[in-house]
């Protein structure tokens, strides 16, 4: 099931197979075992998603990170 995830106003899509390579790459980079392979590995999925939905690659990957991140909304301020 994709998710959509709201970034300045515009819908982004999300797919979850690129959701699930983003929480790997949160994963180990909380746990300070990131690796330049996990990080091209999002890097290029989440290319090829922009190219392939033709949603801006910067708001796509925006949008990755904030659902991710954030599940339940961005924290209070």
């Amino acid at each position: 099931m994709d998710s959509r995830v709201r970034s300045h106003s515009v819908a982004i899509e999300l797919a979850d197979e690129l959701i699930e390579l983003e929480r790997a790459a949160w994963t180990e980079q909380q746990e300070g075992q990131l690796t330049v392979e996990t990080s091209m590995r999002v890097h290029a999925a989440i290319t090829a998603h922009a190219e392939a939905t033709g949603q801006p690659r910067a708001q796509v990957e925006q949008a990755l990170k904030k659902s991710v991140r954030y599940p339940d909304g961005p924290p209070p301020r």
